[in-house]
C-alpha cells in the first residue's frame, strides 16, 4: 500500500511544527520523525486504529498521536492511504 499525504494534512502540521519549534526545534523534529513513523506503520496494519469519530465510514480511521487525531482513509481498491488531517481533539 502507498501512503498519500494530502495537502490538508501538510497545510495543519506546519503551524503544529512552527508551534513546537518555538520551544525547541529538536523537539520538533523529533514530533515529526516519530510522527512520520507512525504513518509510515500504517502498511503493516491499516485497521489498527480506531473508526473515525467524525465520519461513519469503517475505512476512515482516527491515529492518535500525542494528543493530536491524524485522520486517514483506507482505499483497498487503489491500495492507498491517505492521510487527510491532523489536529488537536480541543479544536474539533
Amino acid at each position: 500500500m502507498q501512503i498519500i499525504r494530502e495537502e490538508t494534512y501538510i497545510s495543519n502540521l506546519e503551524p503544529i511544527l512552527e508551534y513546537i519549534a518555538q520551544d525547541s526545534f529538536n523537539k520538533a523534529f523529533d514530533f515529526l520523525s516519530k510522527l512520520d513513523n507512525k504513518i509510515t506503520n500504517i502498511v503493516n496494519m491499516p485497521y489498527k486504529y480506531r473508526q473515525s469519530l467524525y465520519y461513519n465510514d469503517t475505512n476512515i480511521r482516527d491515529l492518535i498521536f500525542k494528543g493530536y487525531t491524524i485522520i486517514y482513509i483506507i482505499d483497498l481498491e487503489n491500495k492507498t492511504i491517505a492521510i487527510i488531517d491532523i489536529f488537536k481533539w480541543i479544536n474539533k
